[in-house]
């Protein structure tokens, strides 16, 4: 193939995914689906729990650090706390594209609890936690600029829509015992993120 002068040769393995269906080339499922990490949390309606899934994706292409899915302020502020609690780490995000998707995308998501989700999201798209794990937790907290977590309201509902889902529960400490009392509930509580 010959493209602005300059001879490029064909690779036709390399375009075998064109050929075959998307969803079933082997090849292509795994990666696709190992290239996004999942964690659950919640948004309130009141005082009910309505389960939002964290999904992240880094990819090629500028650098950026996108959250959608119908995020107010707080939440779309969460991409500077997250980033202050791994430069704490140690860490910086890599210079890649950073999606960042709340599902359902026609649900209001407000508050700062969705800073740790979107933070252990992240660690797991980077491959500093293993993904596979914290796809059987909820979590919910708000980061501090050093990597410790606030209180947030509504840990009991969550509990109680974590064991309703059958995940455990990620939550500051302070609010464990609140947590406890969730039916079936098996929170835990982080030390400050950027602790060894």
């Amino acid at each position: 193939m010959v493209v602005c002068g300059r001879s490029w040769p064909l690779n036709p393995g390399r375009y075998r995914a064109f050929t075959t269906s998307w969803s079933t080339h082997p090849v292509n499922a795994l990666t696709r689906s190992a290239a996004i990490a999942r964690i659950r949390t919640f948004a309130f309606a009141g005082i009910e729990a309505v389960p939002v899934e964290v999904q992240v994706q880094i990819t090629g292409g500028m650098p950026a650090f996108l959250v959608v899915g119908l995020a107010d302020k707080a939440v779309g502020e969460a991409r500077d706390r997250v980033r202050a609690a791994l430069a704490a780490m140690g860490l910086s995000l890599p210079p890649k594209r950073v999606l960042i998707n709340l599902a359902p995308a026609d649900l209001q998501k407000e508050g700062s609890h969705f800073d740790l989700p979107i933070a252990l999201c992240v660690l797991a798209a980077m491959d500093v936690l293993p993904r596979d794990e914290i796809g059987g937790y909820a979590a919910l907290g708000e980061l501090a600029l050093d990597g410790s977590l606030h209180k947030v309201t509504g840990v009991l509902p969550a509990a109680i829509g974590a064991s309703a889902l059958e995940l455990g529960l990620i939550c500051p400490a302070s609010q464990g015992g609140e947590a406890a009392w969730g039916p079936g509930a098996s929170p835990c509580w982080p030390r400050p993120i950027c602790s060894p």
